[in-house]
């Protein structure tokens, strides 16, 4: 994979469609982005959870384009497509089967029940250690063609159906839909929700051993295609550096409350003490199609003597932080509200989380864009766009704060914003300077943030003082060093 900044996008979000999002890349974001996720674009795209209910992975949602768009895609930026290997539609063919036929569907086995994971029942301890991103029970009752009642396994919604990822017929279904994307020229996938996969009685069916089990199944699964596989995991701290000698590459989920928490209490320190021990095979973030993650830096769920890389105190002042910064607009989509998915994270874009202050907005990609790995930027945050309220109220999902439909002519108008132009420089400037293939290194402490990268004579340091906040860049330029404001940068 090329070691460029990489793009977050709906097709239909940032151009319409397939060929439409691919006209904006060659276009008016032309030489920004070595790679593209494209986020679920199997039918029905605008379902349930925005394409996370597929009712047929392995085809393309007609409205959206073909696979052979996927294709054009593909041969001009390095593809990531997510695999959502924990459930399907409840539109889909094997659910709609199952319901018609019960026992005598080829795909009874497949869809997960209460009575398939537990068989001899379970005590009210048992459910109660099931690790839930919800409150509730992850089950669904369901009524088969002949009468008979069924509790269905329903981690996310009623509308996304568990499958059994041990089933003969599962396994065959994954490894068909990795065909498909192999064969469109993907590089590299990203298994959605696959902490959840595995449902083990008695343990709390998240990221136990036999789910670290199965994510060893899909990488060799992968490889064997030649796909690069980014394992997607919202879990206490030290899972993601027991998951990243497993795979390719996993998310950098506590670096953006870190970023948050450094700029907005003026504390350094939780970030250096985690660039100090993060696995460097990361995709950073700072924010995705999903809110801003807290879990990531808190104590562990399930052994609360485990601390975090924050203590609740620090966390609760950064919730509200980030509530403060927003005018509020983020409490009107988060925690119970709005049909939340994820009481652990908050639904806001990055901009509005930082209070729309340009100056903070850009040391914060500044920082995301030091840190080691492949930095990935959300079609929101490159646009700088604020929690968009109107579409939260038509659809009443805290997270359609920050998936905003933007027309081609809003692109034209947002990119020629002044802290689009600062970022988009900055883009540039990661993409392109020599020193970042060389090390890494981090120092400072308390309001003070020193990141730096050094490669034979080239050097790029930042230098922040978040106090102030004020930051500068200082790099190598055909061995002259060169300093400047990051909203001021020359290139």
């Amino acid at each position: 994979m090329a070691d460029k900044v990489e793009l977050i996008a709906y097709a239909d979000r940032l151009g319409g469609d397939l060929p439409g999002l691919h006209e904006v890349l060659r276009g008016p974001l032309a030489g920004l982005f070595g790679g593209v996720h494209v986020l679920p674009f199997f039918p029905p795209y605008d379902g349930a959870d925005a394409g996370f209910d597929p009712v047929d992975h392995t085809e393309v949602d007609e409205r959206l384009g073909t696979w052979s768009d996927v294709a054009r895609l593909a041969k001009d930026f390095d593809l990531m497509v997510d695999v959502i290997v924990n459930h399907v539609s409840a539109d889909s063919a094997p659910f709609v089967d199952w319901l018609a036929h019960g026992g005598r569907s080829e795909y009874d086995g497949m869809v997960l029940t209460f009575a398939g994971v537990f068989p001899d029942g379970a005590t009210e301890e048992m459910l109660l250690r099931l690790y839930r991103p919800r409150p509730g029970l992850p089950f669904t009752p369901y009524q088969l063609a002949d009468g008979t009642k069924r509790l269905v396994w329903t981690t996310f919604t009623p509308q996304q159906i568990d499958i059994d990822v041990r089933h003969a017929g599962t396994r065959e279904y994954l490894v068909k839909v990795l065909d498909r994307l192999a064969a469109a020229g993907v590089r590299r996938v990203r298994l959605d929700a696959v902490g959840y996969a595995v449902k083990t009685p008695g343990l709390t069916s998240f990221m136990t051993p036999e789910t670290f089990e199965f994510i060893d199944d899909v990488t060799a699964w992968c490889r064997e295609r030649g796909l690069e596989v980014l394992v997607e995991v919202h879990s206490y701290y030290r899972r993601q550096i027991e998951i990243a000698d497993r795979v390719d590459r996993v998310y950098d989920f506590a670096l953006p409350p870190l970023v948050l928490h450094a700029i907005t209490a003026k504390d350094a320190d939780p970030l250096l003490a985690w660039l100090a021990i993060r696995p460097p095979d990361a995709v950073t973030v700072l924010d995705t199609h999903d809110g801003i993650g807290v879990i990531d830096v808190g104590a562990d769920a399930g052994e609360r003597s485990q601390l975090g890389l924050l203590t609740p105190e620090q966390i609760d002042r950064l919730v509200e932080a980030i509530h403060d910064g927003s005018g509020g607009t983020s409490r009107q989509a988060t925690g119970a509200a709005a049909s939340n998915v994820d009481l652990y994270q908050v639904n806001c874009t990055f901009y509005d989380a930082l209070g729309q202050d340009d100056d903070r907005y850009l040391l914060a990609r500044a920082m995301q864009f030091l840190t080691p790995g492949i930095p990935q930027v959300y079609y929101v945050g490159l646009l700088a766009g604020s929690n968009d309220m109107e579409l939260l109220a038509r659809s009443n999902v805290g997270r359609d704060v920050n998936r905003h439909h933007y027309t081609r002519p809003e692109i034209e108008l947002e990119l020629r914003r002044p802290v689009v132009q600062a970022l988009l420089r900055l883009i540039r400037f990661r993409n392109s300077h020599p020193a970042f293939e060389g090390a890494f290194s981090a120092a400072g402490g308390g309001p003070h943030l020193t990141m730096a990268w050094t490669h034979h004579n080239d050097q790029v340091t930042l230098d922040a003082t978040l106090d102030t906040p004020s930051a500068t860049l200082t790099w190598t330029e055909a061995g002259t060093r060169r300093t400047a404001p990051l909203h001021e940068l020359p290139f």
